[in-house]
């Protein structure tokens, strides 16, 4: 096994035990919002092993496929006013629990999934976490008036991928960061932009961090 592979093994299981780990904050009976990305793969076989009565919102359609495979019972985000737990992972975990999400293009609904949870778990390996966030923050455009939003926005490049579920455009602001909280407070004011991928530590309940064979868990102030 090559140093790179043995590297990428060591963070799959970081992942999967971190991922193992938040499966088992799900009790019989509850709402659960299942998030999108590589260490949500592995929380959805976890779940569905313990084969609790539970029913599960999903923020991107490759997840409902997945964990309806599974057996696990997901249903359309209509007619919930809330969740009782989330689990999801992030791009970028800074030291007081700022997020960046959204790598995959699903940060809107995942952000919407977080602010409807009574209980929003982010799991991550441990090179996840940063001291300083940096760019680029994932973005989601209307495609209307499209080149006046980037105009407003400054250094904001397009991703070139498929539409998000939604209709919108896809795209990354890597222009100056700074104080997250006043990034966060300029792309939400912009008209024009439907999301960014900065979650504020106040959605923030639990990050669970793989290190090594073992599960360090951290409690958010922000709440």
């Amino acid at each position: 096994m090559t140093k790179s592979e043995a590297e990428i093994l060591h963070i799959e299981t970081e992942k999967r035990l971190a991922a193992e780990a938040a499966a088992e904050l799900v009790e019989e009976g509850m709402t659960v919002g299942l998030g999108t990305g590589s260490t949500v793969a592995y929380l959805l076989p976890a779940l569905a092993r313990r084969k609790l009565e539970i029913s599960c919102v999903a923020t991107s359609l490759a997840t409902f496929d997945v964990a309806r495979e599974m057996g696990l019972r997901v249903q359309p985000f209509t007619g919930i006013d809330h969740l009782d737990i989330a689990i999801d992972g992030a791009d970028q975990v800074d030291p007081v629990g700022w997020l960046v999400k959204g790598g995959g293009g699903a940060h809107t609904r995942e952000k919407i999934v977080a602010g409807a949870s009574q209980r929003y778990v982010v799991i991550v390996s441990s090179n996840k976490l940063v001291d300083t966030l940096a760019v680029p923050i994932p973005l989601e455009l209307l495609a209307f008036g499209i080149d006046a939003t980037r105009c407003q926005l400054g250094d904001v490049r397009l991703t070139h991928a498929p539409i998000s579920p939604d209709g919108g455009v896809l795209a990354g602001y890597f222009g100056p960061l700074g104080d997250p909280a006043k990034l966060a407070c300029r792309l939400s004011a912009t008209p024009g932009v439907v999301s960014h991928g900065l979650f504020p530590p106040t959605m923030v309940s639990d990050i669970l961090v793989g290190h090594g064979n073992q599960v360090n868990w951290r409690h958010v102030d922000g709440q």
